[in-house]
């Protein structure tokens, strides 16, 4: 295993380059995935090409939706990684595999719990979202397929949570390039056609990205039924253990709870920007695709000390643990802040990848300056990253959650009201006159929020409290 204790020797640079490249790879796999969805929905027929902005505005809400379900993974994927990790580190090889087990089976209850939840109330989602119209409809009929399938999406990130705790980032890169290679030819033939076939429509790409995502879950289960990758996944360890499980939850659950704060709180800033027309939708969704990219390169570093906090606590090595922890986030920090840099250069052509049409310039026009705004941020984006990670690692899941309300409640949401409206209602206070910058009120607001949590979680981190945390 490529990150196990026994390598204690080996310098945590490149232990932690190990791990993260093949997990940065993993995320910008699943951005293909979202850019080949996103050129699909910018070339979708319509009759019109200035309605092209309504399959825009659909597609950047249920990207904040499908989010939201990635958000719900981490019920089960946190605890799998810390425990696991744990585990490895303490030679405790026969545990490891049971809570492989049980992440599997709980990653399968809850994807089956949120596909009767989605497919009850994604209408009213989308509504409460302030999308309405053919904008709204397009969401709902793209998320539908994705709902159907959570239950093998959420077991596939079980089973990739658990290879990381064990130090293996690279069957994971695999299965998800399989994911890649499979998305792209699926989307485009269901959504078009093949043939004489005319296809489905718009909720082709979303069936393709689900079933590709179905082949991806059965490939990691065969996998881990092997032990190719150093954890046997046995029936015996499906059965439902109820101490393991709680031992999950208490880990996964205050993660879990964080992160769908996070995502509810982001579904609230989403309806902010919706209230501000199509075009600021449009706009902001494409901005935030390219800002993933440093995003994503972030979560692979986060990974990284996940991973490797919770094997050297395993090993009884918190100094080292620490040690991990700064690296990555050194490592993470230098990624993002070039990534930041190309932003400022190419923020135009980067737009106008999706938005070649004449009748799309007002997107481009209001998205330009947010991109090059975000790239200010990303040095406190790494630590709000790689430090919710790397305390998670070490099962310190609850404080991040107070940290999280404080950035959004606190400042996110109230700055994006004063900063995005003309008006502010303070209710039976009255109101009071806002500033009315639009799109680019509403991410001055997200670059606050994104420094104050960033500054709070590198606190945390650097109290060396985790260290003491039992799991």
């Amino acid at each position: 295993m490529d990150a196990a204790p026994a390598h204690a020797d080996r310098p945590i640079w490149r232990t932690v380059l190990a791990l993260a490249l093949p997990a940065m790879a993993q995320q910008y796999l699943l951005v293909l995935v979202r850019l080949s969805d996103q050129y699909l929905a910018d070339n979708f027929p319509v009759a019109d090409p200035a309605d092209r902005k309504t399959y825009l505005a659909a597609l950047n809400t249920a990207g904040y939706l499908y989010w939201f379900v990635s958000s719900y993974t981490v019920v089960v994927s946190v605890g799998a990684t810390a425990l696991v990790s744990r585990f490895v580190g303490a030679r405790d090889f026969a545990l490891a595999h049971r809570v492989t087990g049980q992440a599997v089976v709980l990653g399968a209850a809850l994807g089956l719990v949120g596909t009767l939840a989605a497919l009850l109330g994604l209408p009213h989602l989308v509504a409460a979202l302030q999308l309405s119209g053919n904008a709204a409809a397009a969401a709902v009929e793209f998320l539908t397929p994705l709902a159907v399938l959570l239950a093998f999406q959420i077991t596939e990130s079980a089973c990739i949570a658990c290879l990381a705790g064990a130090g293996d980032t690279r069957t994971g890169l695999k299965v998800l390039g399989l994911v890649a290679v499979l998305n792209i030819p699926l989307a485009w033939g269901l959504c078009f056609g093949v043939g004489s076939w005319g296809g489905l429509g718009f909720a082709g790409i979303s069936l393709g990205t689900g079933l590709s995502h179905v082949t991806g879950c059965a490939v990691l289960l065969v996998v881990l039924a092997r032990g190719k990758s150093g954890l046997k996944l046995r029936l015996a360890n499906l059965v439902p253990d109820a101490a393991l499980l709680r031992r999950l939850l208490w880990v996964s659950v205050p993660a879990g709870v964080d992160s769908m704060s996070v995502a509810l709180c982001q579904l609230w800033f989403l309806s902010l920007v919706n209230r501000l027309g199509d075009t600021a939708t449009a706009a902001h969704g494409i901005a935030l695709l390219w800002e993933s990219l440093g995003f994503l390169a972030g979560g692979a570093f986060g990974t990284a000390a996940m991973a490797l906090i919770g094997q050297n606590l395993g090993a009884g090595n918190p100094a080292r643990a620490a040690r991990c922890g700064w690296v990555a986030f050194q490592m993470g920090a230098a990624s993002m802040v070039a990534m930041g840099a190309s932003w400022l250069l190419f923020a135009e052509p980067m737009f106008r990848l999706f938005c070649h049409e004449e009748a799309s310039q007002p997107v481009v026009d209001a998205g330009v300056p947010v991109l090059r705004l975000i790239a200010v941020a990303m040095p406190a984006l790494a630590g709000q990253i790689v430090f919710t990670a790397a305390l998670r690692g070490a099962g310190d899941t609850r404080v991040p959650v107070l940290i999280s309300w404080v950035g959004f409640l606190g400042v996110r949401l109230p700055l994006a009201h004063l900063l995005t409206m003309p008006e502010v209602s303070l209710g039976p206070l009255g109101s009071v006159p806002g500033w009315d910058m639009g799109l680019y009120g509403a991410w001055v607001a997200m670059c606050t929020d994104i420094w104050v949590r960033g500054t709070f979680f590198a606190v945390r981190f650097a109290s060396g409290r985790w260290k003491r945390i039992e799991v």
